[in-house]
């Protein structure tokens, strides 16, 4: 299991499969979506603009990622 850390209130999927490398642009989402089984929090989703928030658990292809925010983050 991955964490990774976002700076915003949330992310899209489409930006998390483009910022953990699976993507590589944000085209590449919707057949990405279509093609593979992406789970957020145990539940198929398939829309790229679905926001993802601190403490939500993502699963792609072989990996994990629990969302977290980075309550440390000094400017």
């Amino acid at each position: 299991m991955n964490k990774f850390v976002i700076k915003d209130t949330y992310i899209t999927l489409g930006q998390l499969l483009k910022a953990t490398g699976l993507i590589g642009s944000g085209g590449e989402a919707k057949f990405f979506l279509l093609d593979n089984h992406v789970f957020l929090n145990g539940e198929r989703r398939t829309e790229r603009g679905k926001k993802i928030y601190p403490g939500d658990v993502v699963s792609v292809l072989d990996q994990t990622f629990v969302i977290s925010n980075d309550q440390n983050h000094q400017p």
